[in-house]
């Protein structure tokens, strides 16, 4: 009888640790948008591993890709609102909510990696400010590679583009369809591939990234090397959530996120160059812009800054000399 109630104590010892270790344990989802293989899924893993590791196990965080939990414009609203504690957002898409977050959309304000970097300096304590007040942190941001025109023909003049059916996935890349001509039509990456399929699209403007993951070579001939503009994608996490760890694990979520951060841009330099291979090993015309064309996008991001600094007042003013100081 002794041995059984000894048996029984120590049955509710090891249950009471083990409901320890689980109530210690946080989980949290973090919503992003892009498929797994791509260079920002696999840099969100990454610091999932770096989380957990530096936490020892007490918060882990499982990365949701390809818009398996919430579509791309739904991430940050589900953020702010809790029903995920974390996700990654293109800043881009949030422009008609607040102007500073399309900056990096303005085609060549900032068309290289020192200038997007330059220019994510200057947007980041504004950047900062805003989420705070929505109840939100940033961990980290990293720049797609520079964004390029695809089309099924060649196209030697922003004319060319008169007419096409354009995806659009931000104000801006929206905008610039307008200023040509273009037919906009509003495609997430996660649908891109089928609407290229079916027709719904023929020309888009996007890295040579995304032209790899949504293998837009199977449908599209050519690919304009524009180096327009480098968009960003940010980690952001719910302030709520954030607050509730402990000093200790916060720490390791910031150590973390800054390595993801500098980690990021070295991929995005790397997966520039693959991408731009990889369309031409699969077919695809990967060409330099004619000077025409150049000079008419450049007309075009001249248009939409000065729209862009009307509307975004004396926020978008002082970002833009403190950019181009």
């Amino acid at each position: 009888m002794q041995r059984r109630h000894f048996s029984l104590a120590g049955l509710t010892l090891a249950f009471s640790l083990s409901a320890g270790t689980a109530l210690a344990q946080t989980k949290w989802d973090l919503a992003a948008a892009y498929p797994a293989s791509n260079f920002h899924s696999e840099n969100l893993v990454q610091f999932a591993n770096d989380v957990d590791k530096a936490t020892g196990g007490k918060l882990k965080i499982t990365v949701h890709a390809n818009a398996s939990l919430f579509k791309a414009p739904e991430i940050k609203r589900a953020v702010q609102g809790g029903q995920a504690q974390a996700g990654e957002i293109i800043l881009a898409n949030f422009q008609n909510e607040w102007q500073i977050y399309g900056a990096d959309g303005l085609p060549f304000l900032a068309d290289s990696y020192d200038e997007a970097m330059k220019l994510y300096r200057a947007q980041k304590p504004m950047i900062e400010k805003k989420l705070a007040e929505q109840g939100m942190v940033m961990l980290y941001a990293v720049a797609w590679p520079p964004q390029g025109i695809y089309s099924k023909k060649p196209i030697n003049s922003a004319a060319d583009l008169k007419g096409v059916k354009w995806r659009a996935y931000s104000p801006a890349t929206a905008r610039i369809a307008d200023l040509v001509g273009a037919q906009p039509v509003t495609v997430q990456a996660a649908e891109f591939s089928q609407a290229l399929a079916t027709g719904v699209v023929d020309t888009t403007m996007t890295s040579g990234a995304t032209g790899v993951d949504s293998k837009l070579y199977e449908h599209l001939k050519y690919y304009y090397d524009m180096q327009a503009w480098l968009p960003k994608n940010m980690v952001i996490v719910n302030k709520r959530a954030f607050d509730a760890l402990d000093k200790a694990s916060q720490e390791a979520v910031l150590k973390a996120a800054a390595s993801a951060e500098t980690r990021g841009l070295a991929a995005s330099q790397r997966v520039n160059a693959e991408s731009k291979e990889k369309l031409k090993a699969n077919g695809m015309q990967v060409l330099v812009p004619s000077a025409q064309l150049k000079a008419d996008m450049k007309k075009i991001g001249d248009t939409m800054l000065k729209e862009w600094l009307e509307k975004a007042g004396p926020d978008g003013k002082a970002l833009v000399d403190a950019f181009q100081r």
